[in-house]
């Protein structure tokens, strides 16, 4: 009997279609194996019982890689005639079921042959095979074969061309594999002259040892790395990329060296050592030895593993980890283009350069663990492109263009979603162009125009502005918003596959709300088809409007006005010590006359607030920095919290604001302000028999997670995905009806 084999999922350029050919073989089949537009296609004869085994044996032994999403056995009639089983050519075409695979960190089997030197890639700086190596980075269009790749312009050599195309070798149809005779190469720049140079990592070793700034071309663009030991060092760094204090990551040789640094547990460990190789957000050690700049006032540090053979060598050659930083201004696009990296020749000492094009750039994944789950903060490298589902079939097909922080986008035809990589925020004109090249990529490979376009409704974000402008070019296509966090919640809804009425609570910085406020601390009884607001906290002013996100003491200024009035120009505290007199004058009166001034419900604001209040920081240089801090005063051992009211389902901060100006230890108020926003959503969830759907960005916060996920086990978040403005682009293609 014929049979025909359609296996979808995450199944190509990852060694499927040799593990199917051997796995065949073992099995005495005949028939063929190839690529298609929904991904792997078997033509088979053989019995029925053996059909159920081999797929069986599929289902247990595919590559470790792999995603398996749907296997479709049917029996056919058959004019062809098998008499062995081959791997054919791929079928030329595209669809959104195909699945690209994410760029993959270095396999133990390459890692050996790297390290031995009877190995003919010994020290190969781009050693890779089926199960490893550069995928999405190098894609520039789709089948995922050489030729659509930026391995296009390296012929192999024999011995390669012998193992490419042997469907017994590891590397058959890898497509980046090369070796030092006809792969790509190092070289070595010091600003726009091309060092010589006999031992190139090497050399940069020795400039890292000597307090030099190196830009590296990595995976998915350039880093800036320098010793993590050398606070001179960092501190030119930070100067040169405007990033004052956020945090660096930090690159160690092995699990080993993270001792002195952090503590892991095996959840992370695991992650650390995984293929996608992301950065882990750990805590501190009591023994941590590095410079102290590299993550001020926090109790974690991130930290990553090797993401490819070229880091592991140049870590073989130095004492103490490095930091690896994108190789950006602060609010730019991580730099991956060969020409722009010169252009920042004003930071970087040296500069080790390799000749094959990165097409599809793509940040370092940030995630952390709590309570033995993943969540991610940022997506990109090893995790992106991410392929999601809908819950019902779309007849057109959608592009979502995300919010306007850490900005990601997608395309959706039928129940089939793609999201972008982490895009950033769009805050420059160089991000915003950045932001069109990802929509442009999407386009090409997948052949792919819009019917439908989503987007936001807060008219200033660049991803409305960019919805608007695409419909003036094309008035046939339909332009829908959705509110931002109604997108939040559908967004953990989808990923999480409810499609019931919920109790949507959305936590996050800012957001454009219906009645023309910003929203942030938002409680919605809502389906996949509607929302109603049932709660919120109760507005308060942002004095200078979008300024006030940068300024923590302007919130809990706005705060001491709301409770005290005029007499807050008398008072002497950490908030109104930071300002000149004139300056409280002036914010007075604005504050009093709804002057340049912005109505917000935003929980990230309050976190601002606080962190103000007791003077942790009261002008921010990073989003999310008030948060961060505040998880570092954290201490579990204190259970109370603050006294609040929910008065028709709005909640009074400033109620709570009196009891954090009577408590003199930070410590106390932190713990208690945490422990009051848990109480909050708890009693604000008793109200409702609802399943509870959390989502925003402050639901990335360690502390609120752990203590959130331990008052209400089964509370549902986004685990192993986004909460913050990176997952909108999927609540939008779900909300677009």
């Amino acid at each position: 009997m014929y049979y025909k084999i359609e296996i979808k999922g995450l199944v190509q350029g990852v060694g499927f279609r040799p593990f199917i050919y051997n796995l065949a073989i073992k099995m005495r089949l005949k028939g063929v194996v190839l690529n298609n537009s929904l991904g792997v296609l078997i033509k088979v004869v053989s019995s029925k019982q053996d059909i159920e085994k081999f797929v069986k044996e599929i289902q247990l032994q595919k590559p470790k890689q792999s995603y398996i999403e749907s296997i479709e056995i049917k029996e056919i009639e058959n004019s062809e005639i098998f008499n062995d089983f081959q791997i054919k050519e791929s079928q030329n075409k595209t669809q959104l079921s195909t699945q690209i695979p994410s760029d993959m960190a270095m396999c133990q089997e390459c890692k050996d042959e790297l390290e031995d030197k009877n190995n003919r890639r010994y020290n190969y700086p781009f050693i890779n095979c089926i199960n490893c190596g550069p995928r999405f980075s190098i894609i520039k269009n789709l089948p995922y074969d050489r030729e659509y790749t930026s391995m296009d312009k390296f012929t192999l050599c024999k011995e390669c061309l012998t193992e490419y195309q042997n469907p017994k070798d590891r590397r058959y149809h890898a497509q980046p594999i090369g070796c030092s005779q006809c792969g790509p190469q190092l070289s070595l720049f010091q600003d726009n002259e091309k060092l010589p140079s006999q031992d190139i990592i090497g050399d940069i070793a020795n400039f890292i040892k000597n307090g030099k700034i190196i830009a590296i071309k990595s995976v998915g663009g350039y880093h800036l790395v320098c010793d993590s030991t050398n606070s001179k060092t960092i501190k030119h760094l930070r100067e040169y990329k405007q990033r004052p204090s956020k945090p660096f990551a930090v690159m160690v040789k092995d699990l080993k060296n993270i001792e002195n640094i952090a503590y892991y547990n095996n959840k992370e460990r695991e992650l650390l050592s995984s293929y996608k190789a992301p950065i882990v957000l750990l805590e501190k050690s009591d023994t941590y030895n590095l410079s102290p700049l590299i993550a001020p006032k926090t109790k974690q540090i991130g930290i990553f593993l090797s993401p490819s053979p070229l880091y592991h060598l140049l870590l073989q050659q130095l004492e103490f980890p490095i930091i690896a930083t994108s190789a950006n201004l602060c609010g730019e696009p991580i730099c991956f283009k060969d020409k722009d990296i010169f252009e920042l020749s004003n930071i970087w000492d040296y500069l080790l350069i390799y000749n094959r094009d990165i097409v599809n750039s793509s940040d370092d994944s940030v995630v952390f663990v709590e309570n033995n789950q993943e969540f991610i903060l940022r997506n990109a490298r090893g995790y992106s492109p991410t392929y999601l589902k809908l819950p019902k079939d779309r007849d057109k097909k959608i592009l979502s263009l995300g919010a306007n922080q850490k900005s990601s986008v997608a395309i959706g035809v039928d129940n089939q979603v793609i999201l972008s990589p982490y895009i950033g925020d769009l805050n420059s004109v160089k991000s915003i162009e950045y932001f069109k090249s990802h929509i442009n990529l999407l386009k090409k490979i997948y052949q792919f125009e819009p019917d439908v376009i989503v987007c936001d409704k807060h008219p200033n974000y660049e991803s409305t502005k960019y919805a608007y402008e695409l419909k003036k070019q094309n008035p046939n296509i339909e332009l829908i918003q959705v509110q931002h966090h109604y997108a939040h919640i559908l967004a953990t809804m989808g990923v999480n596959n409810i499609s019931t009425k919920v109790l949507g609570i959305s936590f996050d910085g800012t957001g454009y709300g219906d009645d023309g406020t910003l929203w942030g601390g938002e409680f919605f009884i809502c389906d996949l088809e509607s929302y109603e607001r049932v709660g919120h906290f109760k507005t308060f002013k942002l004095l200078g409007g979008e300024k006030a996100i940068k300024e923590p003491r302007r919130v809990a200024l706005s705060f001491l006005f709301e409770l005290y009035g005029e007499d807050v120009l008398t008072l002497s505290n950490s908030v109104t010590n930071s300002f000149t007199t004139n300056e409280l004058k002036t914010l007075y009166i604005a504050w009093k006359k709804n002057l340049n001034v912005v109505l917000s419900s935003s929980v990230g604001r309050i976190f601002d607030g606080v962190a103000s209040l007791i003077d942790i920081v009261q002008v921010c240089s990073y989003d999310g920095e008030s948060g961060l801090l505040l998880e570092s005063f954290y201490d579990d051992k204190i259970d109370g919290s603050f006294e609040f009211t929910i008065d028709n389902n709005i909640i009074d901060f400033s109620l709570i604001v009196k009891q954090i100006l009577q408590e003199k230890s930070s410590i106390i108020v932190v713990s208690k302000f945490f422990n009051t926003l848990v109480e909050i959503i708890y009693k604000m969830g008793k109200k409702y028999n609802l399943p509870i759907v959390l989502s925003g960005g402050v639901f990335q916060n360690r502390v609120l997670v752990r203590l959130i996920m331990k008052k209400v086990p089964d509370i549902i978040i986004a685990k192993n995905f986004l909460s913050n403005d990176g997952a909108i682009a999927y609540g939008q293609m779900i909300g677009n009806t």
